[in-house]
């Protein structure tokens, strides 16, 4: 494991700063304007079909579960299996209220452990900036998805716009790493997610990400409010089977 840098952390122990944080994650969260609504955004973007009884769908990196719940709301008979590599956002996830047909499985992307397929659609949150091999791990998920399903993305993505990397800046700076640091005591995992963003892809190179992966259709759209430019929903289309 590589060491840690001052202003983040490296990729493979992203999870146990997870562990570390979870019982402060959803005050956190809760105090980011548009947070939940913006999941439900990406998740209506999925494109799900209404009232069909038996979907099956997949929660990638749910954490504390505000991504299963987005998927709940624009599909509530759904059966979710919703997964993460942090054990302590899973043991938030699961002391909350939930149906019958959600479970949380205790797994990292890479070993997908627990999970098989096919589902109808993948909801991935803020899951891939923090992998060391996106595209391939892309193309796992991808392996989960029955012909024709659909994966959304719901990530930041700064790097093409010069508009959203102040912003982003100006934001980390002024409210998320003080307010991470005011409620925790420690501002690693905040100022990881500043350094995080800004490395990350821009929003060509994650469509083209994508693409690389075998998803057609590939599209996108971003966020209102602050992070309009800022927080994105790529959505990309397992395609069907050769007749």
């Amino acid at each position: 494991m590589s060491a840690m840098g001052k202003d983040g952390l490296p990729r493979g122990s992203v999870p146990s700063a997870f562990d570390a944080e979870a019982r402060w994650y959803d005050r956190l969260v809760g105090a980011n304007p548009g947070y939940h609504e913006h999941l439900r955004l990406s998740a209506r973007r999925l494109r799900l079909p209404a009232g069909v009884p038996g979907l099956r769908l997949l929660d990638a990196g749910c954490g504390t579960g505000a991504s299963t719940a987005a998927l709940l709301s624009v599909a509530p008979g759904a059966r979710i299996i919703a997964f993460d590599a942090s054990a302590e956002m899973l043991a938030r996830a699961r002391a909350k209220d939930w149906p019958d047909g959600v479970e949380f499985v205790h797994t990292p992307v890479e070993e997908l452990s627990g999970i098989h397929g096919p589902f109808d659609a993948i909801l991935a949150a803020y899951l891939l900036r923090n992998l060391t091999e996106p595209t391939r791990q892309l193309r796992r998920l991808r392996g989960l998805l029955r012909p024709g399903g659909r994966i959304a993305v719901h990530e930041y993505s700064v790097r093409d716009s010069r508009r959203a990397r102040w912003v982003w800046n100006a934001v980390c700076a002024g409210v998320i790493i003080p307010l991470g640091k005011a409620t925790t005591g420690d501002a690693t995992l905040y100022r990881h997610l500043r350094r995080s963003v800004l490395e990350f892809d821009g929003l060509g190179a994650l469509c083209r990400r994508l693409s690389d992966a075998g998803f057609t259709d590939v599209r996108t759209a971003s966020m209102p409010g602050w992070q309009q430019g800022i927080v994105h929903t790529v959505v990309g289309t397992n395609p069907q089977e050769e007749p």
